[in-house]
């Protein structure tokens, strides 16, 4: 009976243009929350002005972080080690009987 587990190989393939609409799309949201503060600022209405940006903020951040996760959870590849490759590792970590180590000159 094989008890030995597979073993596998992740493989990350993100790079910078999946993310990069992402990324166009937060600093869109940052900009529109910057214009309702300025428009909602008087000297009558700043608390009104900065709960607006905290709501915008505080609302759109969970969304921002799920296409993160997500968008990072598609690119990783678990893939399985061959046998040989594996096999081929540990001969080569083996000293056979004919080989000895090497010793410190004295």
């Amino acid at each position: 009976m094989d008890t030995e587990q597979p073993k596998y190989k992740m493989i990350c393939t993100l790079t910078f243009g999946d993310i990069y609409l992402q990324i166009i799309v937060w600093l869109i949201v940052i900009f529109v929350s910057l214009a309702t503060t300025l428009a909602l600022w008087s000297s009558t209405r700043q608390i009104y002005a900065f709960a607006t940006v905290g709501i915008i903020l505080v609302l759109s951040l969970p969304f921002l972080l799920f296409a993160f996760v997500t968008t990072l959870f598609n690119n990783i590849e678990f893939t399985p080690i061959e046998e040989e490759s594996t096999s081929r590792k540990s001969s080569r970590g083996r000293i056979s009987s004919s080989q000895k180590p090497a010793q410190a000159a004295g």
